[in-house]
Parts: C-alpha cells; structure tokens; sequence
C-alpha cells in the first residue's frame, strides 16, 4: 500500500545551512501573513471609507493588490518548505528505490531551471523600474520598484529553497517526495 507524501517541512538533518534556510522560508511565511492581514485591514478600512462616509478612496486599491501579488510571491519559499505546493504524486508513489530519488532530484533540477530564468527576468525587470523611476499610473503613484521587489525577492528564495532541498536529498537527510520505501 502506498504512504500518504509528508507535508511537513524538510528534514535538515545537523545541516546549519539547510536550517537556515528553513528558517528563512518560515520568516518569509510570516511575513507574506502579515502582508494579507494588512490588505484584509486596508480592505475593510477601503469599504468603511467607500459606503459609510461616502468618499472616494485613492490608494486602498492598489496596495492590496501589491499587498496580495507581494504576499503569494514571498509565500512561495515557505510553501515549499513545508511540501505544500499542488503534487501529482502517481508517478513518485509507483516508482522505488533509486529511481525515485533521481527522479526527485530531476524534478528539482527543472524546477530551478524554470525559477532561475523566471529570477533572472525579475530581477531585470525590477532594475529597469528602478533605474528608470518608473511610478504606477494612478493618482497614488507610488515607485514601482517597490512592489517589483517582491519577484526577485520571492524567487530568489524560492530558489534558495530548493536549493536546499535538493541539497538535503543529496545528502539522504530527507525522502525523495516525502514517501516512505516500502
């Protein structure tokens, strides 16, 4: 019978630099909590503003929604921490032995390849914002490189993480997919 993945984080095994990684990615989970709290409180300050007193709101939009992207893109290290991303898991479970743990670490390997392209187009993106002053286009009109910042800084971790967790498979501190041998 097959086992259920383990959702729970890696294992870092006495890998300080594999903890501190986790430890990054959880500290990037807070703070992507703490970035949809802030847009639950700005939304709810928007509708108060919008429908009590009537008035017109300039800023409330737009900061939730870099609030929210800003949120998903700095979650991405966290959620892979904690083997949270959707899995089609059919492969990994029928699969034994060696042939799982290379197959893990292929699927970890194109998964940085496709992360380090999508890195490196942020990170020129966000340059291009930054050197250029580009401002949104609305009456608030915040600089741009702000909420650009959170691409790079988001994949940049993510890449980090998975860096990690390739490392930890390496190394035979953690399952390939989580799943036990049976």
């Amino acid at each position: 019978m097959a086992t259920m993945p383990n959702t729970r984080a890696i294992n870092t095994g006495d890998y300080t630099i594999l903890r501190l990684i986790h430890k990054l990615s959880t500290v990037c989970g807070w703070i992507s909590a703490l970035m949809i709290l802030a847009s639950v409180l700005i939304t709810c300050q928007m509708i108060f503003i919008r429908f009590v007193l009537e008035s017109s709101t300039i800023w409330q939009t737009e900061a939730v929604i870099y609030l929210m992207v800003g949120a998903t893109l700095l979650g991405l290290p966290y959620v892979q921490s904690l083997r949270g991303h959707v899995n089609v898991d059919l492969i990994p479970i029928l699969v034994k032995g060696r042939a799982r743990k290379y197959l893990a670490g292929f699927v970890l390997l194109m998964t940085m390849s496709v992360v380090g392209v999508i890195l490196f187009f942020s990170i020129e993106n966000w340059h291009f914002a930054w050197e250029r002053g580009w401002r949104s286009e609305t009456v608030w009109a915040p600089p741009l490189w702000i909420p650009y910042l959170a691409l790079p800084l988001g994949f940049g971790i993510y890449l980090l993480q998975l860096l990690a967790d390739f490392a930890a498979l390496v190394l035979g501190v953690d399952r390939p997919f989580g799943l036990e041998d049976n």
